[in-house]
């Protein structure tokens, strides 16, 4: 059984309101959050408390694989400069893969999702993180199919799973519009399988906030080939159809033709002015093991990428790509960022030129080891 909707939920904006103490002329004392200078020039600067993550519970028509309740968070600093992001935690397709107990993806949500603490990019104190006094909407997992998913799908008699990751993912996009309306500057990220849907996101933000500078990276989630029927197979037990959107470019696009590596050309060929970019490393473990879950093919994991990059640019979408060697699996979670190099590019300078509105160039190990056991 397979429903498919399109919703989109609608928040009360939400603000941190900073709290202004005033310094009376006749005192001379000051107090923890006023500092006075000379005494012909008396002057009071307020300390605003630092941004705090807020959990918010989302729309009644949001809900987890379970059927649970969804929930996400969002972090207000700077209003103008955003970053939406995409939690990972793998995907499924089958009665085996989606069992609720051990399957091969993240089931719930809750406050075990708050960001606060992480590292990488979610280290706001750290003055090298380039989003340092952004505004962070946290889009958190559940849904077993990669943020695109509208539908109710029955596996077996006894596990029925909602595929309900499009319409939850809206939830954040919808905070993002409704609470940051001036943003000037928007970046559209996530890890895994919250790189996925990184591309079109940034196609609808910039149809909701068309004059934003929108970036998009998608951090480890570009080794999974676009094959047609493993598209459509997958696709249709995941309700993919809905979350395509009403552009020029997919007037006759369907779930065959919704791949994962199609998702950069045709929201890049929707608004050329979006910045695209994809973080990968050589030999990524996991994508490998996603790939062989889901019967794709085409040569190792390093081969994808550089099908997939060709894939895109042919389809006149300018891809700036970031492969470093190795097995590791997603980078921006990680403090690792801060120190990585590859052939003589730090990715910390890589990302700061994205971040920035630049178009970094291809950065590409030479020696870029292999596989277990190769």
């Amino acid at each position: 059984m397979i429903r498919s909707s399109r919703i989109r939920a609608v928040l009360a904006a939400l603000s941190l309101v900073a709290i202004v103490a005033a310094c009376s002329g006749d005192d001379d004392s000051a107090s923890a959050d006023e500092t006075t200078t000379s005494a012909a020039e008396s002057t009071t600067t307020t300390t605003r408390p630092p941004p705090e993550w807020v959990m918010h519970e989302a729309d009644e028509d949001c809900e987890c694989a379970d059927g649970s309740e969804y929930t996400y968070f969002s972090r207000t600093d700077d209003p103008e400069k955003v970053v939406l992001y995409f939690q990972g935690g793998g995907a499924c397709f089958s009665a085996e893969t989606c069992s609720f107990s051990d399957g091969t993806y993240k089931v719930t949500t809750g406050p075990a999702d708050d960001p606060t603490g992480n590292p990488g990019i979610f280290d706001f104190d750290n003055e090298a993180n380039p989003f340092a006094g952004w505004s962070m909407v946290f889009v958190p997992y559940c849904s077993g199919d990669v943020h695109l998913g509208d539908a109710t799908t029955e596996y077996t008699d006894e596990l029925t799973v909602e595929h309900n990751g499009y319409v939850n993912a809206s939830q954040g996009l919808d905070h993002l519009v409704e609470n940051f309306p001036d943003a000037t500057d928007v970046f559209v990220t996530g890890s895994s399988a919250g790189g996925v849907p990184a591309p079109l996101f940034g196609g609808l933000v910039s149809d909701e906030l068309p004059d934003a500078d929108v970036g998009v990276l998608a951090d480890a989630s570009g080794g999974y080939s676009s094959n047609p029927t493993v598209n459509g197979t997958i696709g249709s037990l995941w309700g993919v159809e809905a979350s395509i959107p009403d552009w020029e470019v997919t007037e006759d696009i369907d779930a065959a033709a919704f791949g994962i590596p199609d998702l950069f050309h045709l929201a890049g060929r929707h608004d050329a002015s979006i910045r695209m970019a994809r973080y990968d490393n050589a030999f990524d473990e996991v994508q490998r093991s996603f790939v062989d879950l889901a019967g794709l093919e085409g040569g190792t994991l390093l081969d994808v990428l550089d099908q997939n990059e060709q894939l895109v640019e042919g389809n006149g979408v300018d891809l700036s790509t970031y492969v470093a060697p190795g097995e590791n699996h997603t980078i921006l979670g990680r403090d690792d960022l801060y120190d990585l190099t590859v052939e003589g590019t730090a990715f910390l300078d890589w990302l700061a030129e994205l971040v920035e509105g630049g178009m970094p160039g291809d950065v590409r190990c030479t020696d870029c080891g292999a596989p277990a056991g190769e």
